[in-house]
């Protein structure tokens, strides 16, 4: 299992300089790592370019989290959607440079539109995006995240169905969101799997899974807030043995609150 998996923290451990990144990853015993632009953009090129070198070397497997503002499927035409645009077209140039695997970001909302005119919507987006992209040269793969409000965009079957339409955008399973949205259903092995198997379903064959993982607290079916592992009710071992039924590698990204949380599910993932 471990050999297939690669796990690691939501954020790069030190800004400080690349190597320093890497050197507390290593002591961490991590082989992951999403990079955190969720708030602002603060790494250059220059730090991604030997960031990714040193990963690299190193068997540390890289993912960027473009800002919260970079979705697609905007309502209206104007300065949010080409903000977005923008923040998601940096996102990637980052991404090639570090030489990550995938630019993860929130697929929008559903803004008074029904879901297949709102999905309809993003795929459009998407698509005047990638050519974008493919100008600029940074047309790496995408992964659309499964969000954490049940009357909002972005189920999985809303992710899935997006990336069945676009190869190159990938699903991105936040097992946590999803237990927000069942109301804490996801308590044993075979809602792990059902949700595994329809992704899978749409990967490349050479795609990885890549999934956040972390305790959570919801109420009303929407997510509250991330939570230290164990204060919650949702598991890491029903998601490993699930994992286990797959030949498909994957990427675990944790978005615990805290360290000794990350290492818990570390160790029971094995990773």
């Amino acid at each position: 299992m471990a050999s297939r998996l690669r796990f690691g923290p939501a954020r790069v451990p030190s800004q400080e300089s690349p190597e320093a990144a890497v050197e507390l990853l290593l002591e961490r015993g991590y082989s992951a790592c999403e990079i955190d632009f969720e708030g602002r953009f603060w790494m250059d090129y220059d730090f991604a370019a030997r960031f990714g070198e040193l990963a690299g070397a190193n068997g540390i497997a890289l993912s960027v989290h473009a800002p919260i503002a970079g979705f697609m499927g905007h309502a209206e035409r104007g300065k949010k959607l080409n903000m977005a645009v923008g923040m998601l077209d940096h996102s990637a140039g980052i991404a090639k440079a570090a030489g990550a695997e995938v630019v993860v970001f929130h697929p929008g909302f559903l803004l008074g539109r029904t879901r297949e005119e709102a999905i309809d919507s993003v795929c459009e987006q998407l698509g005047e995006l990638r050519e974008r992209l493919e100008g600029k040269d940074r047309a790496v793969p995408f992964g659309i995240e499964v969000m954490g409000r049940v009357r909002e965009l972005g189920s999985l079957d809303d992710v899935v169905e997006i990336s069945r339409r676009l190869g190159w955008v990938r699903p991105v399973i936040d097992f946590a969101h999803m237990h927000a949205t069942s109301d804490g259903a996801l308590t044993s092995v075979e809602p792990f799997i059902a949700a595994l198997s329809k992704v899978d379903r749409v990967l490349d064959d050479a795609a990885p899974f890549h999934i956040h993982f972390s305790d959570i607290a919801y109420a009303n079916r929407n997510e509250t807030k991330h939570l230290p592992y164990g204060e919650g009710t949702l598991r890491a071992e029903p998601m490993a043995e699930a994992l286990g039924r797959f030949e498909r590698p994957a990427t675990v990204i944790s978005e615990s609150p805290n360290e000794e949380s990350s290492q818990a599910i570390r160790a029971i993932l094995g990773a």
